[in-house]
């Protein structure tokens, strides 16, 4: 086996691994590790950077440190088990899993779901929570099936499109230093008042990092919606007509796809850190969103991860 295909077999073996496995609490993820490095590294900034400017320019320091130590981590692994084809690729393979979120997307909105069929808000509010970086404390039913569709419609490009993307591209350090750059991104890229000079580097090349893969999700997600019996030319549609509808501007595509495919909408207001931040509406009303709009969100994710594995495998062999 060259190494080319020991790369193409380490991505399926990841990708089926993940599909398995999912992310156990019990694992140790390579992205807790991530995080407490860079709680570590904001710390000794914050005690050195006294002025807005400092913060900012700290904040690049970070995201370096963080992205590059990840990078450095991944290879020298995966370089220490270079003595043996297989044993390499079962690092790389295992790796790979790490970076891919497919069956955790699912597992976590399934519980909202399960809890969501009881009619038990508050506790529906609770577990929400676990996943949202908005406030969930007066949310209502309907608010709260909009805000689980929106995360898994969000994060299939986070935690499938664009890892697998990098993983085809790089490897296994390339798709690890993407985790990287995104749990930079969730953990100090916001704009408050705490973030908005520390999390600006992380935010910003976080939009950079994602901005391929949300717009090769937009095909992506069709397909995926023409698999599983959806709407989707409607999916293509609206994806590409509310594309700017967000303050992002790589998250209303994959939202975009799925109100398409579902002939739901989503956005609107939304609570943050205690403030109201407005958000315009995604796709057309065309009837209300339900529970069941939760597991068909998943069905198109799940779509759209084999097709994104097909898909990039094919382009993979083409340009090699």
């Amino acid at each position: 086996m060259n190494i080319v295909s020991i790369y193409l077999v380490s991505i399926y073996i990841g990708y089926i691994l993940d599909l398995i496995i999912g992310d156990p609490y019990s694992f140790p993820h390579p992205v807790r590790f991530i995080g407490s490095l860079i709680k570590l590294v904001e710390k000794q900034i914050r005690k050195l950077a006294k002025t807005d400017k400092a913060l900012k320019l700290g904040g690049f320091i970070l995201w370096i440190i963080t992205v590059g130590t990840t990078y450095l981590v991944t290879y020298c692994i995966l370089k220490v088990f270079s003595f043996n084809r297989v044993a390499f690729m079962v690092m790389n393979s295992i790796i790979i899993y790490t970076t891919l979120a497919t069956k955790c997307l699912k597992d976590e909105a399934i519980k909202i779901y399960n809890v969501l069929k009881t009619k038990d808000i508050k506790k529906s509010r609770k577990q929400l929570s676990y996943i949202v970086g908005r406030d969930t404390t007066n949310l209502s039913e309907a608010e709260i099936i909009r805000a689980t569709v929106e995360t898994v419609a969000e994060n299939t490009v986070d935690g499938i499109v664009a890892p697998m993307f990098y993983a085809f591209l790089g490897g296994a350090p390339l798709a690890m230093a993407y985790k990287a750059v995104n749990t930079l991104d969730s953990t100090v890229g916001y704009k408050n008042d705490k973030y908005k000079d520390l999390g600006f580097a992380s935010a910003k090349i976080d939009d950079i990092a994602n901005y391929i893969p949300a717009r090769i999700s937009v095909v992506l997600m069709t397909i995926g919606s023409l698999l599983v019996g959806y709407d989707y030319k409607n999916c293509m549609k609206i994806s590409i007509r509310d594309r700017k509808n967000h303050k992002s501007p790589n998250c209303a595509y994959s939202e975009g796809a799925v109100a398409g495919a579902l002939g739901i909408q989503l956005g609107g207001t939304n609570i943050y850190f205690g403030k109201a931040v407005y958000k315009p509406t995604i796709g057309d009303k065309t009837r209300e969103i339900e529970t069941e709009d939760i597991k068909r969100t998943n069905r198109i994710m799940y779509a759209t991860s084999i097709t994104s594995l097909l898909l990039f495998t094919l382009g993979y062999i083409v340009i090699l």
